[in-house]
């Protein structure tokens, strides 16, 4: 478990400065361990910032890491209301950049990691291979080429750069390309007046479901409010069922199981339509308007645009030369794939892990946050704080904190996975905690009632 290399002079460098990976180098920092945080973007945070119109929700008591907060404190940060549901802005400026600068020179941007691999080895050489440092490929914004030598990896690089696409079958539908144009992949900001405009009055299709999916949804019912003629289009792979609208008030997070319900208000009201069991085979035009064809060869046409919220999966483009144990359907960590399985876990059975479930073939290599996950949804960043105090704690040689579980996740108030591939969900006969959620008195336009934190 812990670090054979011979070079503890050496950095763990970790990819993206993102939520999990700050978390990383501040748990490293706590145990004396030198980090370097390369990051593609300007600033930290870049994807999240990319999506910080939208509501988080988890309240600032669940996104801020312990060791995180540690090092903030000396500098006269404060955490915001613990209570409070920030945005992804929020997050962004109020902690997670302060972070960052914390961190100092531990931090570097415009860092573009484009391979890692085992120093003057490839993926097929062993002689010497645990004893021999990584380097790190990477890219400047002016195309400059360097390397960093490392003892250790860990990727937080997250999975926002790669969306899923529209096909039923995980490719691309024919046609999909062509109509980009009109194809959108991120849940829309309709504070920005030209986002706003183009989705006014139009017929909007929404592939996906989940919280991108509900969020976006529910942004569209509010556009409805004030523009006549808008209506959003709901294209679910499977039928509806008790938990096609996720926990709702089962759920330990409140908000989120709010996101369900106001999808769910959004359809009652009219304002959204639900076509179920559509798995996409192709778009095409259709006169100025585009269609959605499904596999079974219904047709869904008068579309005015198309936003696609499918998930996303990870970009293991630059890690071709590590030694991967990957479970072959969710691209995760092999020990972790059992685990957060949407087609098997139910209530309770997603637990904290760390080290044991997130360790590779490649020793000293970690895929942490998002990417851990693979194609999974539903990560939590406490989930990714438990996970890199593990690591951290690992590479430290304290195997018994590493081994130590130090978090009690939420439930969804979801149970029995997502459901049968064509059928509803019946296997709880709407009891327990999967029975079918009642409306919240949230309103169309009003922000959810959750209570206390």
């Amino acid at each position: 478990m812990s670090s054979t290399t011979p070079t503890p002079d050496l950095p763990v460098v970790v990819i993206g400065a993102g939520p999990v990976g700050l978390a990383a180098a501040a748990h490293l920092l706590e145990y004396g361990i030198t980090a370097l945080v390369l990051e593609a973007g300007p600033h930290a945070d870049t994807a999240v910032r990319a999506w910080s119109n939208m509501r988080l929700f988890s309240t600032w008591n669940e996104i801020v890491d312990p060791a995180a907060e540690k090092l903030l404190t000396p500098t006269g940060w404060v955490r915001p209301d613990s209570c409070a549901y920030p945005t992804g802005g929020d997050w962004a400026e109020q902690y997670l950049q302060p972070l960052a600068d914390a961190l100092g020179q531990s931090v570097r941007y415009g860092a573009r990691v484009t391979g890692v691999a085992r120093a003057g080895r490839d993926r097929i050489v062993d002689a010497g291979r645990e004893q021999t440092p990584f380097t790190v490929h990477l890219v400047t914004p002016d195309g400059g080429e360097q390397r960093v030598t490392a003892r250790a990896v860990i990727d937080a690089s997250g999975t926002w750069s790669t969306p899923s696409p529209m096909g039923g079958d995980g490719l691309p539908a024919l046609g999909e390309a062509a109509h980009a144009g009109r194809i959108a992949y991120r849940v829309p900001d309709l504070r920005d007046h030209v986002v706003r405009e183009r989705y006014a009055g139009k017929r909007t299709a929404v592939v996906g479901t989940g919280a991108s999916a509900f969020t976006a949804l529910g942004y569209l019912a509010d556009l409805a409010q004030d523009a006549p003629g808008t209506h959003a289009v709901w294209i679910l792979r499977r039928a509806v069922s008790g938990s096609t609208y996720g926990g709702g008030e089962a759920d330990q997070l409140p908000a989120r199981g709010a996101l369900g319900l106001r999808a769910k208000a959004a359809v009652e009201a009219g304002h959204a339509t639900a076509v179920t069991g559509f798995r996409t085979a192709a778009v095409e035009a259709d006169g100025a308007r585009l269609a959605l064809l499904a596999e079974d060869e219904r047709r869904v046409g008068d579309i005015d645009e198309v936003i696609v919220l499918t998930g996303f999966r990870p970009d293991l483009s630059f890690l071709t030369e590590i030694r991967l144990g990957l479970d072959e359907r969710l691209q995760a960590p092999l020990a972790l794939a059992p685990l957060i399985d949407p087609n098997q876990h139910s209530c309770g059975t997603v637990y904290p892990h760390g080290v044991s479930e997130l360790s590779h073939p490649e020793q000293d290599v970690y895929l942490v946050g998002m990417k851990s996950y693979g194609r999974a949804p539903t990560f939590l960043a406490m989930t990714g704080y438990e996970q890199v105090r593990s690591i951290a704690a690992a590479l430290a040689g304290d195997r018994e904190a590493a081994e130590r579980v130090e978090l009690t996740l939420p439930e969804t108030g979801v149970c029995g996975g997502a459901g049968l591939y064509d059928q509803p969900d019946t296997a709880n006969n709407g009891a327990g905690c999967c029975a079918a959620p009642q409306i919240l008195s949230i309103g169309l336009g009003a922000p959810a009632t959750t209570g206390g934190c």
